[in-house]
């Protein structure tokens, strides 16, 4: 394993920005790089990317990295907003995932992107754990954007139960994964079920999917037992379950449940006496995708999307 620095900021008032990377295998040949957190509340991201490195040292000690590919892996790229406790940039908070491929003399955000994007732009495939900027849990899957230079087939090698394909909007071409693709790297996007904290058994999951798909491709030669077949859906296709009402939100279900048509998902209650102001019921049999992770939510808030059966 090779550490190395792959962008520095200085600071006047506390210790420089240091962007860590861990290089695995060769230093040249076919490639891939992992990133996890780029915001500050992205712990379950950085969590996984730890996995990764320590399972990848253990993969590189018994020789089962193939010395003609280079794996990287960067766990963190915000410490500051880390340390701190925020999403966003603490002195502007503006979001880093939102200035790909950057400025070099641009705000701050935009130099860190432009450091970032200068040191990875040309691997051949790129995985990013990342979150919604909706709080929640979401069932593990990779979410592919639609670029034209998408690949849904490489997608299935990560095993996991759904790949979900979406059209870019306006601002999601200042994203990671949308520059990643323009500049003809294979870019995925894997979501998990946490993101300000850790769950150890879907962060494994991830870890192992990452895994499989190393295997996949011929990056190493472990192969690793489990995964499913794959899923693959346009973002469309989910059912939103919607409140009507503002209240504090109880889920009746968990992630991943399967659930009936007109079965209760999920209760509002009143947040001065308690009464239940709203019982929310499945529209269609599906599986529970997504779920709000806020405990008081506003009315019109889509609180549960189901993956219709």
């Amino acid at each position: 394993m090779k550490e190395t620095i792959i962008y520095q900021l200085e600071s006047l008032y506390r210790s420089d920005l240091h962007i860590r990377a861990y290089e695995f295998g060769g230093s040249s040949g076919k490639s891939i790089c992992i990133i996890g957190s780029l915001r500050g509340n992205e712990v379950q991201q950085m969590y996984i990317c730890s996995l990764l490195v320590k399972k990848l040292k253990q993969y590189e000690e018994k020789k089962r990295i193939r010395d003609d590919v280079r794996i990287t892996v960067i766990p963190c790229a915000n410490t500051y907003s880390l340390n701190q406790e925020k999403r966003f940039w603490p002195q502007d908070d503006t979001d880093i995932n939102r200035m790909f491929p950057g400025y070099y003399e641009g705000e701050t955000t935009q130099r860190i992107a432009e450091g970032i994007f200068d040191a990875i732009k040309d691997y051949d495939y790129g995985v990013q754990f990342t979150s919604s900027y909706i709080p929640g849990e979401f069932s593990n899957h990779i979410r592919v954007m639609r670029t034209g230079s998408e690949d849904l087939e490489n997608s299935r090698f990560f095993g996991l139960p759904y790949i979900v394909v979406r059209d870019p909007r306006p601002y999601d071409t200042t994203t990671l994964n949308y520059n990643w693709q323009i500049w003809k790297c294979k870019a995925f996007s894997l979501y998990t079920k946490a993101c300000d904290t850790v769950d150890v058994v879907s962060a494994k999951e991830a870890r192992n999917s990452v895994l499989r798909f190393l295997y996949e491709k011929g990056f190493v030669d472990q192969p690793v037992p489990g995964g499913y077949q794959s899923q693959v859906i346009e973002e469309q296709q989910l059912t939103p379950v919607v409140c009507q009402h503002a209240g504090f939100l109880k889920h009746v279900v968990q992630i991943d449940d399967e659930v009936r048509q007109g079965e209760v998902v999920a209760k509002i209650y009143d947040p001065y006496d308690h009464s239940v102001m709203e019982e929310l019921k499945a529209p269609c049999d599906g599986c529970v995708f997504f779920m709000h992770g806020k405990d008081l939510v506003y009315a019109h808030t889509a609180v549960i999307q189901l993956m219709a059966q």
